[in-house]
């Protein structure tokens, strides 16, 4: 073996010893493991890069050289003065050309260095050569390109944003589109979390549905479905701020909180419904419209109500509400709120009123409101949506009465636009703003056979109409535009959830299903029959292992008492030979084995003379107790009667 420090104390790799080799029994051993002298290898890249750096400084010196013989070539520049002005800077240079060459490179050779304006933008090229490896690791080819100069992909990508900040329209993602089958019965509820990971759909079919769309594949199925509150539409579907709960809303009178998962976390108290002022009551006692999370308190949601009253709840506390608020009309009377909301900031509170108004109260003072519009909306219509923009200065509502109007909170007496003939033939038709807070997205409803439900665009500031989606041949009830996803979730009438996204303007979402195939559905996914695995039992207690799944399922199909198929219960009358199934009561059943009973007891002596011959043979009850007090029974015989042909008439009996 070779010593350690050996070729200027460089690491070695040495083979092994023969002697050890042949003791340890390993002969297969070739030549011994080379030298590897690391300063050798560092000077060597060293003088490669050195080289390589002078290679590119060399061509680009060339290419000054011609540009600057071109311009020598011109007849203003061609006087023998200004050449040979040239050629003697060219020789005062020559010295400090070679010096340079000397300190930069080691080697013989010198530099062929071109006149002075050449000279002097090869060292400007050096430096920043120098900076540019210190400061990108990318190296650019070529000369250096002109200070004006853009490229064309630039201009385009300019292009691309000013056109999308003048044409709005280009903002909407409605390129692709999925549909999610909820069931067949209205949407009338839908929900995303804040991250866009997961939608929650209810209906009227009382069904809530989770999707989740990093776990779905293309066949679009959700991953759980449920029913909160049993035989209630659902109102309402919205996650919390944290995206951790989910509030329920329902046709009942309590609200619920669910989990991610869906189970229940808490459900709000009932009030007591005859008690008239209802701020003394601790909960709602009528059924419930709409409802809402506190944008910034992540505990605290809002629920309005037919019994008149807006509430505001506590997560942590289900016994009792946290705040009361009363709308009131002209007069002062009662009205029902049909919708409500918190605004951005979660300090104001709206709602949407059956007489026409809207009326916003302060959070912390319930008593009088802060900004009131008593005719908004035409009274006795169900204004079925209020949301504040994300500035927080304005505020939409979808009206009952087929409209959609702007209001600035600020002067909230008339509204500052408004939409006509939207129609509206559900409760909870949504409205909502674009995440850049410039254009308003509603829906349109439709009778059965009476075309397509459509959703609308309008600018927020002109209210003019600049887009139009027809979704299905149903009315559109609720829509949603993701902020963080760009991507435009509809419910509709006849139950599908539709989301419409664009694979460059948007984000995960939609966008993760679609690229994943469908499982192939396996047709034997379970054993025939429990097979119990013990590897390390005795030959004698070991079980047959199944080869294959499959090839039993083929042997089972070829047996005619395994494959054959139960007789499917008889509903009706019967058919077949069968006879139907009569109610499960009590009362049928007995008519049913009195039918069957087919023992005939006309005469009831015959009926129990039947049982003689068997106790007198077999006596068990009552015989053994008086055997030997008990007489022996005597029969009377049975008279035969006399043939009535011989009596004279009169003896006769008359039927």
């Amino acid at each position: 073996m070779e010593a350690p420090g050996a070729a200027g104390d460089t690491p070695t790799l040495a083979g092994p010893d023969p002697e050890l080799a042949a003791t340890m029994g390993f002969s297969g051993f070739g030549k011994k493991a080379r030298t590897f002298d690391l300063e050798a290898m560092f000077e060597q890249t060293r003088r490669t890069a050195v080289e390589r750096s002078r290679k590119i400084l060399e061509a680009r010196e060339r290419e000054k050289e011609d540009q600057a013989e071109k311009e020598l070539r011109c007849p203003h520049t061609d006087s023998p003065a200004s050449g040979s002005s040239a050629i003697g800077a060219g020789s005062a240079l020559t010295p400090r050309d070679t010096a340079c060459s000397e300190s930069e490179d080691s080697s013989d050779e010198e530099l062929t260095g071109p006149f002075v304006q050449s000279q002097t933008s090869a060292q400007g090229q050096i430096e920043n050569t120098d900076e540019e490896e210190e400061e990108d690791d990318e190296e650019f080819i070529g000369p250096p390109l002109p200070p004006g100069f853009k490229d064309s992909d630039d201009d385009h990508d300019d292009d691309d944003i000013q056109e999308e900040d003048n044409n709005p329209v280009k903002k909407i993602p409605d390129s692709h589109e999925i549909t999610l089958q909820h069931g067949t019965k209205t949407v009338s509820a839908l929900g995303l979390d804040p991250s866009g990971a997961r939608l929650v759909t209810g209906g009227y079919d009382y069904d809530v549905k989770f999707w989740d769309f990093a776990g779905m594949d293309a066949s679009l199925q959700a991953f759980r479905s449920l029913q909160p509150c049993e035989c209630h539409q659902i109102k309402s579907l919205q996650y919390s701020s944290t995206g951790d709960v989910i509030l329920v809303v329902s046709g009942n009178s309590q609200a619920k909180v669910l989990d991610r998962d869906g189970f229940p976390v808490m459900e709000c108290i009932k009030g007591d419904q005859y008690i008239v002022d209802m701020t003394n009551t601790k909960g709602h006692t009528a059924m419930l419209n709409s409802g809402c999370w506190h944008p910034k308190i992540k505990e605290e949601f809002l629920t309005c109500s037919n019994d008149g009253t807006v509430r505001t709840w506590d997560v942590n506390n289900e016994k009792k509400h946290k705040g009361v608020f009363k709308p009131r009309s002209v007069q002062g009377k009662r009205v029902i709120p049909t919708t409500c909301t918190y605004s951005r900031d979660g300090k104001l509170i709206a709602a949407g009123c059956q007489d026409g108004s809207i009326q916003i109260w302060d959070r912390n003072m319930s008593v009088h409101t802060k900004f009131h519009c008593r005719q908004a909306h035409a009274p006795g219509t169900d204004t079925s949506c209020l949301t504040f923009s994300y500035d927080g200065t304005a505020l939409a509502s979808r009206g009952g009465d087929d409209t959609l109007k702007i209001w600035d909170i600020r002067q909230f007496k008339k509204p500052l636009n408004s939409a006509e003939r939207l129609s509206s033939f559900f409760p909870m038709t949504d409205c909502c703003f674009s995440p850049d807070d410039k254009i308003l997205v509603t829906g349109t409803s439709v009778k059965k056979g009476g075309g397509s439900g459509k959703l609308f665009f309008f600018d927020r500031e002109t209210f003019q109409k600049l887009y139009e989606i027809e979704v299905t041949n149903a009315s559109v009830v609720r829509c949603l535009w993701h902020p963080k996803l760009n991507q435009i979730m509809v419910g509709t009438a006849n139950g599908l959830a539709k989301v419409y996204y664009d694979p460059i303007k948007s984000q995960r979402g939609a966008k993760l299903c679609v690229v994943k195939t469908k499982r192939k559905e396996r047709q034997a996914e379970t054993l025939t029959q429990d097979y119990i695995i013990t590897p390390h039992a005795l030959p004698m207690f070991r079980e047959p292992r199944q080869r294959s799944t499959r090839k039993q399922l083929e042997k089972d199909r070829l047996d005619p008492l395994k494959s054959h198929k139960p007789e499917p219960p008889v509903a009706g009358p019967g058919r077949g030979g069968r006879v139907g199934t009569h109610g499960g009561t009590l009362s049928s059943y007995i008519v049913k084995n009195i039918a069957l009973d087919k023992t005939d007891d006309s005469n009831p002596r015959e009926a129990i003379l039947r049982h003689a011959k068997e106790a007198e043979e077999n006596p068990y009850w009552v015989a053994p107790a008086y055997a030997k007090t008990q007489p022996k029974t005597v029969f009377a015989e049975v008279e035969q009667e006399d043939d009535e042909t011989d009596k004279p008439e009169w003896k006769k009996r008359k039927i």
